[in-house]
Protein backbone atom coordinates (compact mmCIF):
# COMPACT_ATOMS: atom_id res chain seq x y z
CA UNK A 1 0.00 0.00 0.00
CA UNK A 2 1.37 3.97 -0.81
CA UNK A 3 1.58 6.19 2.27
CA UNK A 4 -0.88 8.27 0.52
CA UNK A 5 -2.96 5.33 0.76
CA UNK A 6 -2.46 4.25 4.13
CA UNK A 7 -2.93 7.66 5.49
CA UNK A 8 -5.95 8.58 4.05
CA UNK A 9 -7.59 5.10 4.95
CA UNK A 10 -6.50 5.51 8.72
CA UNK A 11 -6.82 9.12 9.14
CA UNK A 12 -10.15 9.44 10.55
CA UNK A 13 -9.04 7.24 12.99
CA UNK A 14 -6.17 8.84 13.94
CA UNK A 15 -8.19 12.12 14.03
CA UNK A 16 -10.59 10.18 16.62
CA UNK A 17 -8.05 9.25 18.95
CA UNK A 18 -6.44 12.74 18.91
CA UNK A 19 -10.13 13.95 20.12
CA UNK A 20 -10.33 10.60 22.69
CA UNK A 21 -6.88 11.49 24.15
CA UNK A 22 -6.52 15.09 24.14
CA UNK A 23 -10.23 15.97 24.05
CA UNK A 24 -11.00 13.57 26.98
CA UNK A 25 -13.95 12.08 25.19
CA UNK A 26 -12.96 8.67 26.36
CA UNK A 27 -12.79 7.40 30.14
CA UNK A 28 -13.46 4.08 29.66
CA UNK A 29 -9.74 2.67 30.22
CA UNK A 30 -11.01 -0.56 28.07
CA UNK A 31 -11.98 1.67 25.54
CA UNK A 32 -8.33 3.61 25.47
CA UNK A 33 -6.23 0.43 25.65
CA UNK A 34 -7.99 -1.45 22.49
CA UNK A 35 -6.83 1.74 21.15
CA UNK A 36 -3.50 2.01 21.98
CA UNK A 37 -3.34 -1.64 20.37
CA UNK A 38 -4.46 -0.24 17.48
CA UNK A 39 -2.36 2.66 17.00
CA UNK A 40 0.60 0.44 18.12
CA UNK A 41 -0.32 -1.88 15.28
CA UNK A 42 -0.24 1.48 12.57
CA UNK A 43 2.90 2.82 13.81
CA UNK A 44 4.63 -0.91 13.31
CA UNK A 45 3.24 -1.07 9.76
CA UNK A 46 4.68 2.41 8.84
CA UNK A 47 8.23 1.54 10.35
CA UNK A 48 8.11 -1.59 8.21
CA UNK A 49 7.17 0.32 4.89
CA UNK A 50 7.71 3.69 5.24
CA UNK A 51 10.73 4.12 7.58
CA UNK A 52 11.87 7.71 6.41
CA UNK A 53 8.09 8.96 6.82
CA UNK A 54 7.15 11.84 9.01
CA UNK A 55 3.83 9.69 9.60
CA UNK A 56 6.35 7.49 11.86
CA UNK A 57 7.10 10.82 14.47
CA UNK A 58 3.58 11.51 14.45
CA UNK A 59 2.21 8.00 15.41
CA UNK A 60 5.02 7.21 17.32
CA UNK A 61 3.66 11.00 19.53
CA UNK A 62 0.29 9.60 19.78
CA UNK A 63 0.87 6.40 20.85
CA UNK A 64 3.45 8.14 23.50
CA UNK A 65 0.42 10.40 24.90
CA UNK A 66 -1.58 7.14 24.42
CA UNK A 67 0.16 5.28 26.70
CA UNK A 68 0.40 8.41 29.65
CA UNK A 69 -3.47 8.67 29.26
CA UNK A 70 -3.07 5.17 29.75
CA UNK A 71 -0.87 4.18 32.40
CA UNK A 72 0.57 6.94 34.08
CA UNK A 73 -3.41 8.87 34.75
CA UNK A 74 -3.61 9.69 39.09
CA UNK A 75 -7.16 9.69 38.67
CA UNK A 76 -8.56 8.16 41.83
CA UNK A 77 -10.55 4.66 39.97
CA UNK A 78 -12.18 2.22 42.42
CA UNK A 79 -11.26 -0.22 39.85
CA UNK A 80 -8.12 0.83 39.31
CA UNK A 81 -6.81 -2.10 41.50
CA UNK A 82 -9.01 -4.31 38.90
CA UNK A 83 -8.04 -3.09 35.61
CA UNK A 84 -4.34 -3.36 36.73
CA UNK A 85 -4.12 -7.11 36.92
CA UNK A 86 -7.50 -7.66 34.69
CA UNK A 87 -6.07 -5.42 31.26
CA UNK A 88 -2.97 -3.49 32.43
CA UNK A 89 -0.52 -6.17 33.00
CA UNK A 90 -1.67 -8.71 30.59
CA UNK A 91 -1.78 -5.88 27.63
CA UNK A 92 1.96 -5.68 28.26
CA UNK A 93 2.83 -9.08 29.12
CA UNK A 94 0.95 -9.56 24.80
CA UNK A 95 3.14 -6.01 23.95
CA UNK A 96 6.50 -8.02 25.12
CA UNK A 97 5.50 -11.41 24.57
CA UNK A 98 8.58 -12.32 22.73
CA UNK A 99 10.76 -11.48 25.76
CA UNK A 100 8.70 -13.98 28.07
CA UNK A 101 9.66 -16.25 24.93
CA UNK A 102 13.32 -15.50 24.37
CA UNK A 103 13.33 -16.08 28.37
CA UNK A 104 11.85 -19.51 28.34
CA UNK A 105 14.32 -20.80 25.60
CA UNK A 106 17.58 -18.88 27.18
CA UNK A 107 16.51 -20.50 31.04
CA UNK A 108 15.65 -23.87 29.74
CA UNK A 109 19.25 -24.38 27.86
CA UNK A 110 20.83 -23.11 31.52
CA UNK A 111 18.93 -25.89 32.95
CA UNK A 112 20.24 -28.64 30.14
CA UNK A 113 23.71 -27.24 30.58
CA UNK A 114 23.25 -27.71 34.01
CA UNK A 115 22.15 -31.66 33.67
CA UNK A 116 24.67 -32.40 31.21
CA UNK A 117 27.35 -30.73 33.01
CA UNK A 118 26.33 -32.65 36.48
CA UNK A 119 26.11 -36.08 34.29
CA UNK A 120 29.95 -35.49 33.02
CA UNK A 121 31.26 -34.51 36.25
CA UNK A 122 31.05 -36.20 39.28
CA UNK A 123 32.18 -32.20 41.28
CA UNK A 124 30.41 -30.52 39.61
CA UNK A 125 26.94 -30.47 41.15
CA UNK A 126 29.20 -30.29 44.75
CA UNK A 127 30.92 -26.71 42.68
CA UNK A 128 27.11 -25.49 42.27
CA UNK A 129 25.10 -26.69 45.42
CA UNK A 130 28.18 -26.95 48.14
CA UNK A 131 29.16 -29.84 50.17
CA UNK A 132 27.52 -29.29 52.68
CA UNK A 133 24.28 -29.06 51.29
CA UNK A 134 25.04 -32.07 48.90
CA UNK A 135 26.14 -33.94 51.92
CA UNK A 136 22.70 -33.47 53.94
CA UNK A 137 20.50 -34.70 50.50
CA UNK A 138 22.74 -37.96 50.98
CA UNK A 139 21.92 -38.09 53.95
CA UNK A 140 17.82 -37.87 53.49
CA UNK A 141 17.70 -40.19 50.25
CA UNK A 142 19.73 -42.76 52.54
CA UNK A 143 16.74 -42.20 55.69
CA UNK A 144 14.18 -42.21 52.53
CA UNK A 145 13.25 -39.00 52.42
CA UNK A 146 15.08 -36.96 49.60
CA UNK A 147 13.06 -33.32 49.87
CA UNK A 148 13.28 -33.29 53.91
CA UNK A 149 15.98 -30.48 54.35
CA UNK A 150 12.13 -28.63 53.49
CA UNK A 151 11.39 -29.79 57.31
CA UNK A 152 13.73 -27.64 58.65
CA UNK A 153 13.11 -24.73 60.64
CA UNK A 154 9.67 -23.51 61.83
CA UNK A 155 6.84 -22.74 59.19
CA UNK A 156 6.63 -19.68 59.77
CA UNK A 157 10.14 -18.08 60.74
CA UNK A 158 12.34 -20.83 58.74
CA UNK A 159 10.65 -21.46 56.04
CA UNK A 160 7.73 -19.24 54.66
CA UNK A 161 9.48 -15.55 55.39
CA UNK A 162 12.75 -16.01 54.90
CA UNK A 163 12.48 -18.29 51.28
CA UNK A 164 9.72 -15.66 50.25
CA UNK A 165 12.08 -12.77 50.67
CA UNK A 166 14.96 -14.25 49.21
CA UNK A 167 12.40 -15.41 46.20
CA UNK A 168 11.76 -11.72 45.95
CA UNK A 169 14.85 -10.54 46.26
CA UNK A 170 16.39 -12.84 43.18
CA UNK A 171 13.61 -11.51 40.82
CA UNK A 172 14.06 -7.98 41.64
CA UNK A 173 17.48 -8.87 40.87
CA UNK A 174 16.79 -10.41 37.86
CA UNK A 175 14.77 -7.24 36.32
CA UNK A 176 17.03 -4.67 37.69
CA UNK A 177 20.14 -6.25 36.60
CA UNK A 178 18.68 -5.84 32.91
CA UNK A 179 19.72 -2.64 32.90
CA UNK A 180 23.57 -3.71 31.67
CA UNK A 181 21.45 -4.69 28.58
CA UNK A 182 19.73 -7.64 29.85
CA UNK A 183 23.24 -9.48 30.35
CA UNK A 184 22.91 -9.13 33.97
CA UNK A 185 19.60 -10.75 33.73
CA UNK A 186 20.96 -13.90 31.50
CA UNK A 187 23.71 -13.95 34.17
CA UNK A 188 20.98 -14.27 36.93
CA UNK A 189 18.80 -16.65 34.31
CA UNK A 190 22.14 -18.44 33.99
CA UNK A 191 22.71 -19.28 37.92
CA UNK A 192 19.08 -20.09 38.51
CA UNK A 193 18.88 -22.42 35.39
CA UNK A 194 22.38 -24.46 35.66
CA UNK A 195 21.45 -24.85 39.90
CA UNK A 196 17.91 -26.34 38.93
CA UNK A 197 19.59 -28.72 36.01
CA UNK A 198 22.32 -29.77 38.30
CA UNK A 199 19.87 -30.24 41.49
CA UNK A 200 17.40 -32.25 39.46
CA UNK A 201 20.21 -34.67 38.27
CA UNK A 202 21.53 -35.40 41.51
CA UNK A 203 18.01 -36.70 42.47
CA UNK A 204 18.18 -38.38 38.86
CA UNK A 205 21.39 -40.32 39.52
CA UNK A 206 20.61 -41.43 42.91
CA UNK A 207 17.00 -42.97 41.52
CA UNK A 208 14.90 -40.98 43.26
CA UNK A 209 13.64 -38.22 40.59
CA UNK A 210 9.99 -38.94 41.12
CA UNK A 211 9.89 -38.43 44.94
CA UNK A 212 12.51 -35.03 44.49
CA UNK A 213 10.05 -33.76 41.85
CA UNK A 214 6.43 -34.04 43.40
CA UNK A 215 7.74 -32.59 46.37
CA UNK A 216 9.84 -29.86 45.28
CA UNK A 217 7.89 -28.85 42.32
CA UNK A 218 5.05 -28.50 44.76
CA UNK A 219 6.37 -24.76 44.74
CA UNK A 220 8.82 -24.90 42.53
CA UNK A 221 5.79 -24.44 39.69
CA UNK A 222 5.65 -20.98 40.77
CA UNK A 223 8.45 -20.20 41.73
CA UNK A 224 10.20 -21.17 38.97
CA UNK A 225 8.25 -19.57 36.51
CA UNK A 226 7.80 -16.36 38.22
CA UNK A 227 11.33 -16.41 38.19
CA UNK A 228 11.47 -16.25 34.03
CA UNK A 229 8.55 -14.00 34.11
CA UNK A 230 10.78 -11.48 35.98
CA UNK A 231 13.77 -12.28 33.84
CA UNK A 232 11.76 -11.44 30.65
CA UNK A 233 10.77 -8.20 32.21
CA UNK A 234 14.53 -8.17 32.52
CA UNK A 235 15.14 -8.83 28.72
CA UNK A 236 12.55 -6.00 28.52
CA UNK A 237 14.13 -3.69 30.45
CA UNK A 238 17.42 -3.76 28.47
CA UNK A 239 16.09 -4.16 24.90
CA UNK A 240 15.02 -0.47 25.78
CA UNK A 241 18.04 0.83 26.20
CA UNK A 242 19.67 -0.95 23.16
CA UNK A 243 16.82 -0.74 20.92
CA UNK A 244 15.22 2.90 21.23
CA UNK A 245 13.50 2.68 18.04
CA UNK A 246 12.03 5.56 16.95
CA UNK A 247 11.98 7.18 20.46
CA UNK A 248 15.12 8.96 22.27
CA UNK A 249 17.39 6.30 24.65
CA UNK A 250 16.14 8.39 27.89
CA UNK A 251 12.69 7.67 26.39
CA UNK A 252 12.49 3.71 25.37
CA UNK A 253 14.21 3.53 29.19
CA UNK A 254 11.49 5.11 30.77
CA UNK A 255 8.82 3.25 29.22
CA UNK A 256 10.92 0.00 29.37
CA UNK A 257 11.64 0.51 32.95
CA UNK A 258 7.80 1.25 33.77
CA UNK A 259 6.35 -2.04 31.83
CA UNK A 260 9.20 -4.28 33.68
CA UNK A 261 8.23 -2.81 36.76
CA UNK A 262 4.50 -3.66 35.86
CA UNK A 263 5.45 -6.83 35.09
CA UNK A 264 7.82 -7.79 37.83
CA UNK A 265 4.86 -6.46 40.38
CA UNK A 266 2.38 -9.19 38.51
CA UNK A 267 4.92 -12.03 39.59
CA UNK A 268 4.89 -10.99 43.67
CA UNK A 269 1.90 -12.97 44.54
CA UNK A 270 2.81 -15.51 43.07
CA UNK A 271 6.60 -15.43 44.28
CA UNK A 272 4.81 -15.10 47.97
CA UNK A 273 2.77 -18.33 47.00
CA UNK A 274 5.27 -20.54 46.14
CA UNK A 275 7.11 -19.19 49.67
CA UNK A 276 3.63 -20.63 51.46
CA UNK A 277 3.64 -23.33 49.51
CA UNK A 278 7.65 -24.09 50.27
CA UNK A 279 7.27 -23.45 53.65
CA UNK A 280 3.49 -24.95 55.14
CA UNK A 281 2.58 -27.63 52.17
CA UNK A 282 6.10 -29.17 50.49
CA UNK A 283 7.22 -30.47 53.96
CA UNK A 284 5.01 -33.04 53.96
CA UNK A 285 5.35 -34.08 50.29
CA UNK A 286 6.26 -37.32 51.31
CA UNK A 287 3.25 -38.62 53.45
CA UNK A 288 1.38 -37.38 50.93
CA UNK A 289 -0.54 -39.31 48.12
CA UNK A 290 0.42 -38.89 44.65
CA UNK A 291 -2.78 -37.64 43.18
CA UNK A 292 -2.85 -35.18 46.02
CA UNK A 293 0.99 -33.58 45.38
CA UNK A 294 0.90 -34.03 41.23
CA UNK A 295 -2.74 -31.65 41.86
CA UNK A 296 -0.98 -28.94 43.54
CA UNK A 297 1.70 -29.01 40.95
CA UNK A 298 -0.76 -29.08 37.96
CA UNK A 299 -2.86 -26.59 39.38
CA UNK A 300 -0.37 -24.25 40.58
CA UNK A 301 1.39 -24.30 36.83
CA UNK A 302 -1.70 -24.35 34.93
CA UNK A 303 -2.70 -20.67 37.00
CA UNK A 304 0.69 -18.98 36.19
CA UNK A 305 0.45 -20.58 33.11
CA UNK A 306 -2.71 -19.24 31.99
CA UNK A 307 -1.86 -15.75 33.53
CA UNK A 308 1.23 -15.11 31.27
CA UNK A 309 0.87 -17.53 28.38
CA UNK A 310 -2.98 -17.61 27.49
CA UNK A 311 -4.60 -15.19 29.33
CA UNK A 312 -2.99 -12.01 27.15
CA UNK A 313 -4.55 -13.56 24.52
CA UNK A 314 -7.58 -13.67 25.22
CA UNK A 315 -7.43 -9.96 26.21
CA UNK A 316 -5.68 -8.91 23.38
CA UNK A 317 -8.16 -10.21 21.09
CA UNK A 318 -11.03 -9.73 23.19
CA UNK A 319 -10.62 -5.65 23.28
CA UNK A 320 -9.95 -5.98 19.12
CA UNK A 321 -12.85 -7.71 18.68
CA UNK A 322 -14.96 -5.52 20.84
CA UNK A 323 -13.94 -2.19 19.64
CA UNK A 324 -13.73 -4.06 15.60
CA UNK A 325 -10.18 -3.56 15.97
CA UNK A 326 -8.57 -6.35 13.08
Amino acid sequence: MREVAFIKQNKEKWLDFEKAIFGKTLKNPDELASLYIHLVNDLSYAQTYYPKSKTILYLNNLAAKAFQKIYKTKREDSNRFIQFWKIEVPLIVYQSRRYVLYTFAIFLTFVAIGVLSAAFDDSFVRLILGDHYVNMTLQNIEKGDPVAVYKSGSNWGGSFIGITLNNLYVGIKSFIFGVFGGLGTGYVLLQNGIMLGAFQFMFQKHGVLWESVRGIWIHGAMEIFAIVIEGAAGLLLGASILFPKTYSRVTSFKRGMKDGVKILISTFPFTIAAGFLEGFVTRYSNIMPNWLSVGIILITLGIISFYYLVYPFIVNKKLKKTYGII
